[in-house]
C-alpha cells in the first residue's frame, strides 16, 4: 500500500514522547508498505536531526516553522471556535505539500497521529483514514484548568472545551480511531460518537534500556522528563517541597536528580535545595537511571502513557508513581511498581525501596519482565495490525 503518514512533531530521532510512538508506527508500516511522512520541524537542529528518518520511510515532507509565528497563529484562534492547539500545529506550507501529494499520488491509506494535525486531511474523501489520537488532549487541558490560577485557568478550560468539540467532530470524519490506553479509548467512546477502532499501547526499547551491571547508589532518586513541560515542573515543585524532606529526615544522604531538557529558571532554582540537582539536557539518560535506586513519576496531571515509567522499568529501576501516571501503564501496583497518592505515601514507598535492597531487587526484576511481556513494540504493532484489519479490512 501507499500510505501518507501525518504527525505533529517530526518523528526522528525518537527521543521524546511526541516522537516515539509515531516513529515506531512509521518503522513498522514501512517494513511492508511505501510510507510518506509529513510533519513539522521547529528549528534548524530539529530539521537536521529529522533527516535521519530517511532509512525508515520511502519519502518525507518537512515544513519548517518558527515558534513565534506559531504562537501568533495560536493566539489568532482565541476568539474563534477552533482550538488554539490547531493554530500552533498549522503550517500553510505543510498544507500545500500535503495537498500536492494527494493530487499527484494515489494513496491507499492516510494515517494521522495526534488530533491537532488531523485538520490537514479531515475533509479528504475516498481514501481510508485513521486518526491515532494517542491521548485525548481536551482532557489534559481541562485538567490543567484545575491546577492553574486565574485567568490562566479560564483559558485552559476554554481550550479544553474547544478541543473536546473538535475531537468529537474529527472522530466522526475518520474511518478508524485509536488511542494509547484503554482509559483514553473509553474516554473517546464516552463522547457519544459512533467510533470504530480500539487502543494499542506504547512500547519501550528494552534492549536499549537494559539493566546495568554496575552497582547503583542506594541514596539516589531520579526523575526523568522534559522540564519545559508543566506537569513535570509541577510535580517536581511539589515533590521537593513535600516528599523529599520526609525522605531525607529518615535518610539524610538521599539525593534527587532531576534529569531533563530545558528546565525553566524556577526548576533550576530547585538545585539550591539540599540534595537536589538539576542536570538540564543530557546526551544519554541511561547512566542517570542506572545510578539510581529508584525512579519517581509523581505527576498530578498525566494522560496516556508516561514513557519515563516504561524506560525505568525496562532498565530494571523500580518506580514509584502517582495514580494518575500509573493508569497509562499495563502493570499491577505493588507487584510491578509502587503507586502512591499523598506526600506521605510517596515518601513511605521510596523508603520501602531505599531501606530494603531485596524489595528493590524484586521490583526491578518484576518491572522489567512486565515491560518485556506487555510493553514491547512488536506486540503493540501486531495489535495495531489487527485493529486495522478488523476496522478497515486492510492487510498490513
Amino acid at each position: 500500500m501507499n500510505i501518507l503518514f501525518i504527525c505533529h512533531r517530526f518523528p526522528f530521532p525518537p527521543k521524546r514522547g511526541g516522537k516515539i510512538r509515531p516513529f515506531h508506527m512509521i518503522k513498522h508500516l514501512s517494513a511492508t508498505h511505501r510510507v510518506t511522512v509529513a510533519s513539522l520541524a521547529r528549528s534548524d537542529e530539529e530539521a537536521r536531526e529529522g533527516e535521519g528518518i530517511a532509512p525508515h520511510c520511502a519519502a518525507y515532507e518537512m515544513a519548517r516553522v518558527s515558534n513565534p509565528v506559531q504562537v501568533m497563529r495560536m493566539a489568532a484562534h482565541l476568539p474563534t471556535t477552533r482550538p488554539s492547539s490547531m493554530g500552533f500545529f498549522y503550517s500553510p506550507s505543510l498544507a500545500r505539500r500535503i495537498d500536492s501529494l494527494l493530487q499527484s499520488q494515489k494513496f491507499d491509506l492516510i494515517f494521522v497521529h495526534c488530533s491537532s494535525v488531523a485538520q490537514y486531511v479531515e475533509d479528504v474523501r475516498g481514501i481510508p483514514k485513521i486518526l491515532d489520537f494517542g491521548d485525548m488532549d481536551s482532557q489534559k487541558w481541562l485538567e490543567y484548568a484545575g491546577h492553574k490560577p486565574l485567568p490562566l485557568s479560564v483559558g485552559y478550560r476554554l481550550e479544553g472545551a474547544k478541543m473536546l468539540r473538535a475531537e468529537k467532530r474529527l472522530a466522526a470524519k475518520f474511518d478508524l480511531c485509536t488511542a494509547t490506553t484503554r482509559a483514553e479509548w473509553e474516554t473517546l467512546n464516552g463522547y457519544g460518537v459512533d467510533v470504530s477502532g480500539d487502543w494499542f499501547p506504547n512500547g519501550v526499547d528494552s534492549a536499549y534500556f537494559a539493566p546495568a551491571e554496575e552497582p547503583y547508589d542506594p541514596d539516589t532518586i531520579c526523575f526523568l522528563g522534559r522540564m519545559d513541560y508543566y506537569p513535570n515542573q509541577q510535580c517536581m515543585f511539589d515533590y521537593c517541597a513535600n516528599v523529599l524532606p520526609q525522605i531525607r529526615a529518615c535518610r539524610p544522604n538521599v539525593k534527587l536528580q532531576i534529569v531533563g531538557a530545558n528546565p525553566s529558571p524556577a526548576v533550576r532554582r530547585l538545585a539550591d535545595l539540599p540534595g537536589v540537582s538539576v542536570t538540564g539536557q543530557v546526551p544519554d539518560v541511561r547512566p542517570y537511571l542506572h545510578r539510581a535506586a529508584l525512579s519517581v513519576a509523581p505527576l498530578a496531571i498525566a494522560r496516556g502513557t508516561q514513557n519515563k515509567i516504561l524506560e525505568a522499568m525496562a532498565a530494571g529501576v523500580p518506580v514509584v508513581t502517582s495514580k494518575a501516571a500509573a493508569g497509562g501503564v499495563d502493570a499491577e501496583a505493588d507487584r510491578h511498581f509502587l503507586v502512591a497518592s499523598t506526600p506521605r505515601e510517596h515518601a513511605e514507598a521510596a523508603l520501602r525501596i531505599l531501606d530494603h535492597p531485596a524489595e528493590r531487587q524484586r521490583l526491578a526484576l518484576a518491572g522489567r519482565e512486565r515491560m518485556l511481556s506487555h510493553h514491547n513494540w512488536e506486540s503493540s504493532m501486531q495489535r495495531l495490525d489487527k485493529i486495522i484489519g478488523r476496522g478497515l479490512g486492510l492487510t498490513l
